[in-house]
């Protein structure tokens, strides 16, 4: 029974580890796996937690710095992605922006959008670049 329960703690930290993809979280589900295993051969409940121990502490110190490497050469480590990769974007002015209202589309997508200081007010047909997402609104500033 003890081997069901760590094996579920080990689906659970990996199912975990898909929100952060820090891969700590997967070292440790790592060692709850390895502990389910040791469960399941019989083993007492102190192996079995020295086990977990272990073999966590030993993931996190020789795979994770691995796996982190390998994940950073991958997508670079300066690489942007989801929202961020918004920001510093060109987009084009739909309908006017101001502090209160605006609509502008960028790579394909319309953005509600409002002035990055609140002063400007971009007409349609401009170009502006995005400083930033705020929520589901894209903050812009007229291009130089």
């Amino acid at each position: 029974m003890a081997w069901i329960i760590w094996l579920a703690v080990a689906v659970a930290l990996g199912i975990a580890e898909l929100f952060t993809l820090t891969f700590v979280l997967l070292m440790i589900g790592a060692g709850a796996a390895a502990a389910s295993l040791a469960a399941a051969l019989g083993s007492p409940v102190e192996l079995q937690g020295l086990v977990f121990v272990v073999v966590s502490v030993l993931s996190l110190i020789g795979i994770r710095p691995w796996a982190k490497k390998l994940r950073d050469n991958r997508s670079g480590p300066d690489a942007k992605i989801g929202l961020q990769a918004l920001e510093g974007a060109e987009a084009l002015v739909l309908e006017r922006v101001d502090s209160q209202h605006g609509l502008i589309k960028v790579q394909g997508q319309e953005w509600t959008a409002r002035s990055y200081d609140g002063k400007q007010v971009l007409e349609q047909g401009e170009e502006v670049n995005i400083v930033e997402i705020r929520g589901a609104t894209a903050m812009v500033w007229r291009q130089p």
